[in-house]
Order: structure tokens, then sequence, then C-alpha cells
């Protein structure tokens, strides 16, 4: 379990930061920036990817209502023309710069999941895994992938073809077929291969009809 460990090594107050939707073929990239209170941290918060959704839903709501929380959003359009490495890396610092709005001043250190840093002036360190060995990553891991969801479940009510309720735009067999069937929405990653498979598949068959 996450605990405070590498938290208390640091200048405080710290800041757990992580992301959520690297993968998938659609939708943005979302990391948030979290720092716990000295009391009160709601129980049962760990690495996101092994909590149910409601548990995530529930533990979402609490941080907000007790600890500081910065989100940044980067949405698919910016992700290909950065990168998906660098625009985690803008969605990151996003994250961290509305935290520091938030709290009035820059945070005292922050620790981010992952083995590099984005390009910041603010004390960090990077922790591998660290999702599953620090509190404030792990609650940051939360709310990142809560707040992705959110925003897939309400693309998904305006493309149910891709069911997204589901799969949250990971490139799973339904939204594969989907995707061949349909081509691709304005949310999808057209930098990603199998969007721009998809893309050259559907402009080929337009340039067939229009020549036949």
């Amino acid at each position: 379990m996450p605990g405070m460990k590498h938290e208390k090594l640091c200048v405080g107050p710290v800041a757990g930061v992580d992301e959520a939707g690297r993968g998938p073929l659609a939708g943005p990239v979302v990391a948030a920036a979290v720092i716990l209170p000295p009391k009160g941290v709601p129980r049962g918060i760990d690495d996101s990817k092994k909590l149910s959704a409601s548990t995530r839903e529930r533990l979402c709501a609490r941080l907000k209502g007790c600890a500081i929380v910065g989100i940044g959003i980067v949405e698919p359009e910016e992700i290909d023309t950065l990168n998906i490495y660098w625009a985690t890396m803008k969605a990151m610092t996003l994250a961290v710069d509305a935290l520091a709005t938030e709290l009035g001043h820059a945070p005292g250190h922050v620790l981010v999941d992952g083995n590099r840093l984005p390009r910041w002036t603010y004390p960090a360190t990077p922790l591998v895994g660290g999702d599953a060995k620090s509190l404030s990553i792990a609650a940051a891991s939360i709310v990142a992938k809560h707040t992705r969801d959110l925003i897939m479940i309400a693309a998904a009510d305006r493309h149910p073809e891709y069911n997204w309720h589901s799969n949250k735009g990971y490139g799973c067999a339904h939204h594969m077929r989907a995707l061949r069937e349909h081509g691709p929405t304005p949310i999808h990653r057209r930098s990603f291969a199998p969007v721009a498979a998809a893309y050259l598949a559907r402009e080929g068959l337009f340039a067939q009809e229009t020549t036949s």
C-alpha cells in the first residue's frame, strides 16, 4: 500500500502527480496534482488501477473536499501536434500550475509517477511505480483517472457506437471494429497508428466512390 515515506523526505507542502490516458486511441490525456491534508486523509487510497470505478468516484469526491487539487488536460488535437510523451508532460505541468494557483504559491516539492520529469522549475523527484509507493501520487492517480473517465463517458453519449462507456477509448476489439466501420471521430488521436490507418481506409473508400 502507498504511504507517506517519500513525502516526509521532501520540503513541504508536497504534491503528488500522476496521469491517465496515455494509451487510448481517443480522448485527452489528463493529469492531476494533489497535496493531501495533514489530517483527515480518506481511507482506501491506492493505485487507481487497483480500485473499482465506484471506489474511485467516492475517493475523488472526498479528495476534492479535503485536499488541494489541480487538473491538467491536453486534448487529442494537441496530442497529435506534440506527441503523447510531450502532451503528458504538458498535462502534468498544467496540473501543478493549477494546484499552485489554488495553493497561492508553488509546492515545496513534487513527486511524479514515472522516471522522467516535465521541463519545469518546480523542485521534483520522479518515482517509478509511484502510485504504489506514494499516497500523494496514488491520490493523484485516482483524480486523474476518474476525471478522464467522466470525459469519455460524456463522449460516449455523443458517439455510442464506440462503447466508450466501457473501454474509455482504449483499442479493445469493439472499439477497433467501430473504428473500421464508422471511421474516426473528432476526438480520435490521428497520430496513433490504428486511427491513421482508419483515416487512410476511409479516404480510399471515398476516392473510389467519387471516381466510380
